[in-house]
């Protein structure tokens, strides 16, 4: 398997996810009443869905990160601590 291929295997299925969501939205598309912080509106309700999960995703990614970030700098401190002439991975 080459990366080209597995490029192509990616593209391929977030063009499907992407099909299945556009079709999930032109079905949903009874407006309903959304209320947020004092905000209040009118949606489609599959609109109103996918907003939410993709406020949902960015939370994810945002937790992710901070973990990434907090694990490399704990992994820069164990390498300052073992000294220039030691290889740690």
């Amino acid at each position: 398997v080459t990366r080209a291929g597995m490029v192509w295997a990616a593209v391929a299925s977030a063009l499907v996810v992407l099909i299945v969501l556009i079709a999930f939205i032109l079905q949903n598309q009874e407006y309903v009443q959304v209320k947020f912080f004092g905000l209040e509106g009118s949606v489609p309700l599959g609109v109103a869905l996918f907003i939410a999960a993709v406020g949902g995703g960015v939370l994810v990614a945002i937790a992710g990160a901070a973990r990434i970030i907090q694990l490399r700098l704990a992994a820069h401190r164990v390498r300052r601590q073992a000294g220039p002439g030691t290889r740690t991975r």
